[in-house]
């Protein structure tokens, strides 16, 4: 064998093995399937399922057994969309986001108090005092939980402290709340005397409870009438 043919040879070889490892190296890098694909069309029923055990047990009494009871689903079937039970709650309380007012459905009356009142009036008190149990039972694991924490105030808080924002905006605009008022921290009344009454008094809100708040809190530290 002549040089010429020796090299065309060697660099053939070399041309050879650098295909192989090409394909070896895309095969261990395809994805691989083992066993039936998921099936995803049960997740609503699930994260259902979820809540209501969360909202009756609490977070630390919760297990993916009881969801599963809950939600007739296999214990395996959970697991294999959730690996834990904080993944699997804060993909339920992410649910709750949709049951938000929307802002361009506000009460707009001409007046704070009527648009307080309102708002009050048109929120569902059975879902309202669902998702302060939901909320009341997570507070246990926020400490050991950061993300499940910025979820709960991302879906359950903040959507509510939004729409009171509006609301005190809207008065402010009108002359009915003074200029220095810090709105944001007014915004956070009513939500947190909502949490305070059914974390630690045990008493969702009520409709008499509701306007006493607003009466007798809310519209004199926003300076209404003063």
């Amino acid at each position: 064998m002549t040089g010429r043919d020796d090299m065309g040879f060697k660099q053939a070889i070399s041309d050879l093995q650098r295909t192989v490892d090409a394909e070896v190296e895309a095969a261990l890098h395809v994805p691989t399937s083992l066993g039936r694909p998921r099936d995803h069309t049960r997740d609503a029923v699930i994260l259902e399922a979820a809540l209501d055990v969360l909202a009756e047990h609490g977070y630390d009494a919760m297990t993916i057994e009881m969801v599963a009871a809950a939600a007739k689903a296999g214990k395996a079937t959970l697991y294999r969309r959730w690996p834990s039970k904080a993944h699997l709650v804060v993909d339920a309380v992410g649910t709750l986001a949709n049951l938000t007012p929307d802002l361009a459905q506000l009460p707009d009356t001409g007046t704070l108090r009527g648009d307080l009142i309102a708002l009050s009036r048109v929120a569902d008190p059975q879902l309202d005092d669902r998702k302060c149990r939901i909320v009341a039972g997570l507070c246990s694991a926020f400490p050991r939980e950061p993300e499940l924490a910025a979820v709960v105030r991302e879906r359950l808080l903040e959507p509510l402290k939004t729409l009171i924002w509006v609301l005190l905006d809207r008065a402010k605009a009108r002359g009915e709340i003074p200029p220095d008022r810090d709105l944001g921290l007014l915004a956070l009344t009513l939500p947190a005397m909502v949490l305070y009454n059914t974390v630690f008094l045990n008493a969702p809100l009520t409709a008499d409870s509701g306007l006493a708040i607003i009466d007798q809190i809310l519209l004199p530290a926003a300076g209404v009438g003063a």
